[in-house]
């Protein structure tokens, strides 16, 4: 049998601590393009261009870190929730894991298709953005449906 390479369950709500303020802010720089000041710093970049076209590479380059922190706490918190085994994990709750895993995959791509065929300009490449997320998010929110309607029709059964 092949060794499930999952983290501790008590990974899981340190996940769901990073994963949930990371939507809400998210979601809040998305719809008001807040940016905190604070967070305006000189990072290092490995590539950047500028509106213009002209291209830099191997560079600090002064950047706002508010939006990029908030997908740091979604990509770190949803890894941590996704990877993090259940209390009782065994082959019924691998394989509920692995459904989802391929369901999440094909929903994720027809959306991907249906945006190639209708979303143009700027707005195909915020849906690429969002794209960066959407297996992860996908995959959670299915995984713990199923979760929870399993559970609640074996507590039903009781």
């Amino acid at each position: 049998m092949i060794k499930n390479l999952l983290l501790p369950n008590r990974y899981k709500w340190l996940g769901w601590c990073l994963l949930l303020p990371g939507l809400i802010a998210g979601i809040i720089i998305t719809a008001t393009d807040y940016e905190a000041n604070w967070l305006s710093m000189r990072m290092f970049s490995i590539a950047n261009q500028d509106l213009l076209g002209f291209a830099r590479y191997f560079t600090f380059t002064k950047v706002n870190f508010t939006g990029t922190l908030a997908g740091i706490l979604i990509l770190v918190g949803g890894m941590l929730v996704a990877f993090s085994r259940e209390k009782q994990e065994d082959e019924f709750i691998a394989r509920l894991r692995l459904s989802s895993l391929m369901w999440a995959v094909v929903v994720n791509y027809v959306l991907l298709l249906l945006a190639l065929l209708f979303v143009y300009g700027m707005s195909f490449f915020h849906v690429m953005v969002y794209n960066m997320f959407t297996v992860l998010l996908i995959f959670i929110a299915r995984f713990n449906y199923l979760l929870y309607k399993n559970n609640k029709t074996v507590s039903d059964e009781k």
